[in-house]
């Protein structure tokens, strides 16, 4: 048994702590055990909690889906075409850890996260804040806030949302009311880090202002930090164009 305890931690240890904690003290094993489970941007990158749930909680199914092949991923799939290819109400349980601020049209991801969800199952979101660097993978768009959470999961009731006490991010749990109805997302804005305001347009990097795609692409440039120590980046261009 010792192997398989050692496997796992080795697939938690490389996540965000504090993400991992969250999942340790939000998650009960009564709402996986026999039930199905997605799993939305599930590519092993950082770290999953798959095998922890998958062992301790003993779902019934857990179906991971991300854009890219990769270990975790049992469905090649883009987020925006869940309901079109799972249908309505097909989960008991949906997770996302670390993808929101990565999808472009945040707002209809979010919409099929919450249709192939059964009335009365929980959803789990960590996602990245304000003040947390551009990291693009292989695109990064948006940072939401605790009270961009409680609007966009207003027409669900909430049962943990809190900051990620590690890096600029925020958690949340969730479940879906019998009775749901969505609400309107269409007039919420959030901050983009490709144009460094708050907005409600959809907005890719190649529309961003050409000051802010150079300041961003010197961030992220391995060239340049090869050159030019990091520091020294982050203190000339870093706060204006990379958080």
């Amino acid at each position: 048994m010792w192997f398989i305890n050692l496997y796992i931690i080795c697939n938690l240890i490389v996540m965000h702590v504090a993400v991992l904690d969250f999942f340790v003290r939000s998650v009960e094993c009564g709402e996986f055990a026999g039930r199905r489970v997605l799993e939305v941007g599930s590519k092993f990158v950082n770290g999953s909690v798959r095998p922890l749930i998958e062992r301790f909680c003993r779902p019934r199914e857990y179906v991971g889906v991300d854009i890219e092949a990769g270990k975790y991923v049992d469905v090649v799939l883009p987020a925006e075409r869940l309901v079109e290819y799972f249908g309505l109400e097909s989960f008991d349980v949906v997770i996302s850890t670390e993808v929101l601020e990565h999808v472009f049209d945040w707002r209809t991801v979010v919409n099929n996260m919450k249709a192939v969800l059964k009335p009365g199952g929980f959803i789990y979101i960590t996602t990245r804040s304000r003040g947390f660097p551009y990291h693009a993978y292989p695109h990064d768009y948006w940072r939401y806030e605790i009270e961009d959470m409680e609007k966009i999961f207003g027409d669900f009731e909430i049962i943990a949302l809190e900051k990620d006490w590690e890096a600029p991010g925020v958690f949340l749990k969730a479940r879906k009311p019998t009775n749901w109805s969505p609400n309107d997302l269409s007039q919420i804005e959030l901050y983009s880090i490709v144009v460094g305001r708050r907005t409600k347009e959809l907005i890719s990097m190649d529309k961003a202002p050409l000051a802010r795609r150079l300041g961003i692409r010197l961030c992220q440039s391995k060239t340049i930090l090869r050159i030019v120590p990091g520091s020294v980046i982050w203190a000339l261009i870093g706060k204006k164009y990379c958080i």
